[in-house]
């Protein structure tokens, strides 16, 4: 796959959407943040009158409330509400002269509604029989899905409206690209992958939760391996492996995936927002019972050798 053809399948995609209501319809399938910028006040001669509508996001603006310099602030204006992840309403008087470059002479109230800003985003990587098993179960929950695999002809012919499907010859690139605060979900078909994805999403602090299918051995080389190249317990904090709530049993794809599902639907619910401390606290709790068990285990092992020096050293004695 080519650079360019990578890079387009990261683009935003396009709205089907002509008009205001469609616009809406279509952020809330897709579970994306959106502004309703409505026109709620007139006063001599203006482009539209009130009651005219438009929705803006963070890449598209559908409808219109009269074109020119009066619609370009007020899209600059909806987004920089967008980015502060907040919802919230705010009035806004635009005065229509030369100060705006518009010369119609009137003045025009604008309400800026913003609406749907607080969905996660999760990034999943891998296209196998797990992922294909997890995605429609967490497409139906307030959440954007990023579905991230090398090989297009994995993925479902079509996909429901919060998923985007990213198709990249090196999935563990994509991780630079993601939004702060996402959290991953790695699934790939290749270890030496899984841990380059999970090396590059321990650089990133912004990441705060790092899952990672495997056995409870494949995890503990993961670790070993990684605190070897020098991350620290609080790189390591983010790390969940093995992903899943283990009170669930089962290793069919579609127990897997409702394992995952449990554990990130906890995450959701929690009082907090997403990379806050408390969020940080579940994944530290758990990395400190991996940590605990690698230590007993090291323990253990101590005492088998020591003990095993002192048999040795018995026997000879009868020896002698």
């Amino acid at each position: 796959m080519t650079l360019t053809a990578a890079k387009s399948s990261r683009a935003p995609r396009s709205f089907r959407a002509t008009n205001w209501y469609e616009g809406i319809a279509e952020c809330q399938a897709r579970n994306e943040g959106y502004v309703l910028v409505t026109v709620v006040g007139t006063a001599g001669s203006t482009p539209r009158e009130p009651g005219s509508k438009m929705v803006v996001t963070a890449s598209h603006s559908v409808d219109t409330i009269g074109g020119g310099h009066l619609e370009f602030d007020a899209i600059a204006r909806a987004r920089e509400y967008l980015a502060k992840g907040e919802a919230c309403t705010e009035l806004h008087s635009y005065p229509l002269s030369s100060s705006l470059g518009q010369c119609c002479g009137g003045a025009v109230k604008v309400l800026f509604d913003v609406c749907n800003v607080h969905q996660q985003h999760i990034a999943i990587f891998g296209a196998g029989h797990v992922a294909k098993a997890l995605v429609p179960i967490l497409a139906q929950l307030p959440v954007r899905i990023s579905w991230i695999d090398s090989r297009e002809e994995l993925f479902p012919s079509s996909l429901p409206a919060n998923v985007h499907k990213v198709v990249e010859e090196a999935p563990e690139s994509e991780v630079r690209h993601l939004d702060e605060n996402s959290w991953l979900i790695i699934l790939t078909h290749d270890h030496q992958l899984d841990y380059r994805i999970t090396e590059q999403a321990l650089k990133q602090p912004s990441l705060p939760f790092v899952g990672l299918i495997g056995s409870d051995t494949k995890a503990k080389r993961f670790i070993t391996k990684l605190t070897q190249r020098g991350f620290d317990d609080n790189a390591l904090t983010r790390l969940v492996t093995p992903i899943g709530n283990r009170d669930i049993p089962g290793k069919r794809p579609i127990e897997v995936a409702v394992s995952i599902s449990a554990q990130i639907i906890e995450r959701l619910h929690m009082k907090e927002p997403a990379g806050c401390a408390v969020g940080k606290s579940s994944v530290s709790v758990e990395y400190a019972e991996n940590k605990r068990h690698r230590q007993q285990t090291h323990h253990s092992n101590e005492r088998q050798q020591v003990s095993a020096l002192q048999n040795k050293k018995d026997t000879t004695s009868d020896i002698k």
